[in-house]
């Protein structure tokens, strides 16, 4: 267990709430926070000095024009401008983090692939250097796709920052815990729970509890949003009060440091001599939130059938189409089953959209051997999957009494493009050679009998 050295130095603003210390609730609010009183302007957004001799800067997370309720951005009062934490860049090679289009000749994206949990390293593993990349969709160049990885963090960050402009990043804890030191504050973040992490936001992540395993999904393209819920209402699913905005906390602190920036799929250094988390105070709406998964309220048929699994969809990325998204984060999560004469785990189907599934903990009702937590799946665009021969004729013939699905917590990023392979995932990573196999015992039931089940 790697504890982290620097994150006492970091000075944090008093809670607004007793019932989140160190959080604001709400999903896109527009919200206000200091660390020191006094620090943030009242009224204005650039007065001609700002209290403390800090400096005003405005992080734009949408062109200016965007309409007023898509706008985002968050005006900062920083011990530094960020000019002062960028200086000549010099590249740097990240090979296992990959960016889109990333398509390998040799590798074959085209099936139904499933890997067990990619392995510990003996390694010291930070953020950047345990980053993995599984899948690329779609191209980081143009903004739109996305790319799925699998984090192994051993260590933490030392005197070392990160950020994005390509991407904003959705992060999925399986195992261990991390702290977010951002620029607007700090997010702690375990297994359960999810965070975004905003394009262009800088932060330092360490380790807490570890060693840590988890899942990003790296999104190109617009932000995530919460998805409308049309006829199911004000309600249910994942409501905005329950996710979490930190307070204001920064750092004054002289030290020799590192920025690395991922710009257009490459990564750039930087060296400065002091720490860039010195946001004092900053009001706006262009900030990162954590989510508690436990709070997510899950809907289905009280009757028969059930409906698409767009129904468990926590939050969405959209497109230039209407009702097809750039990537769907969706959970399936613990649940009653209640349906009456109905066929109850997932269909068989092919899917116009590309899923990619991870395990956090627990069985899937699907296919209940061999996707363990940690474990991932892929069913690229237009590819036939569904349950096994074990889990079809188990649910076939199940007496269909109430039945409650315990422990058990999966998600899937569901994108519209098609997911190609990292020459990682094809070659180093897990991958059950035998999963496309899993189908091959199903039999024909047919006979031409009329009434015949």
């Amino acid at each position: 267990m790697n504890r982290p050295t620097d994150a006492h130095s970091m000075i944090q603003a008093a809670t607004p709430t007793a019932t989140n210390p160190g959080y604001m609730p709400g999903f896109g609010n527009d919200f206000e926070t200091e660390a020191l009183p006094g620090a943030l302007p009242e009224g204005k957004n650039s007065p001609q000095k700002c209290n403390y001799g800090l400096y005003g800067e405005q992080l734009s997370g949408t062109a200016f024009t965007a309409p007023s309720h898509q706008n985002e951005r968050t005006w900062c009062y920083r011990i530094r401008p960020s000019v002062k934490h960028s200086a000549r860049y010099d590249k740097i090679d990240l090979p296992y983090w990959r960016s889109a289009p990333d398509i390998d000749p040799d590798v074959i994206s085209l099936g139904q692939y499933r890997w067990d949990p990619v392995p510990h390293s003996e390694q010291a593993l930070t953020w950047l250097t345990g980053m993995r990349t599984m899948t690329t969709a779609g191209d980081v160049n143009t903004q739109v796709g996305m790319a799925s990885h699998i984090y192994l963090v051993t260590a933490s960050m030392q005197d070392a920052y990160f950020y994005s402009a390509d991407s904003e990043l959705l992060v999925v804890p399986q195992e261990g815990r991390l702290r977010f030191c951002t620029e607007l504050g700090i997010i702690d973040l375990e297994p359960r729970e999810i965070a975004i992490i905003p394009r262009g936001l800088l932060y330092r992540v360490e380790l807490l509890e570890g060693p840590a395993r988890g899942f990003v999904c790296e999104n190109y393209g617009q932000k995530f949003e919460l998805p409308g819920r049309g006829p199911i209402g004000a309600n249910c699913m994942a409501n905005r009060r329950d996710f979490k905005t930190p307070v204001a906390a920064f750092e004054d602190r002289d030290a020799p440091s590192t920025v690395t920036i991922k710009w257009c799929g490459q990564f750039h250094e930087t060296r400065i001599g002091h720490s860039p988390l010195d946001v004092v105070a900053w009001h706006g709406n262009y900030a990162p939130v954590k989510y508690d998964l436990s709070n997510y309220c899950p809907i289905g048929a009280i009757l028969f059938d059930h409906p698409d699994p767009s129904i468990f969809t926590v939050l969405t990325a959209p497109s230039g189409v209407p009702g097809t998204a750039n990537i769907d984060f969706v959970l399936f999560r613990e649940r009653w089953m209640t349906m009456e004469d109905t066929f109850r785990p997932p269909w068989y189907h092919k899917n116009i959209m590309s899923e990619l599934m991870g395990n956090i903990y627990g069985q899937y009702d699907a296919k209940p051997q061999g996707f363990v937590p940690g474990g991932m799946s892929l069913h690229n665009m237009m590819l036939p999957h569904g349950p096994d021969k074990n889990a079809f004729e188990g649910a076939s013939n199940a007496d269909l009494k109430p039945e409650k699905l315990d422990n058990t917590m999966s998600f899937m990023f569901e994108t519209r493009f098609p997911q190609h392979l990292t020459t990682f995932a094809a070659t180093e990573a897990p991958l059950q050679d035998d999963y496309i196999d899993c189908w091959d015992d199903i039999e024909k039931k047919f006979d031409g009998t009329p009434g015949t089940k």
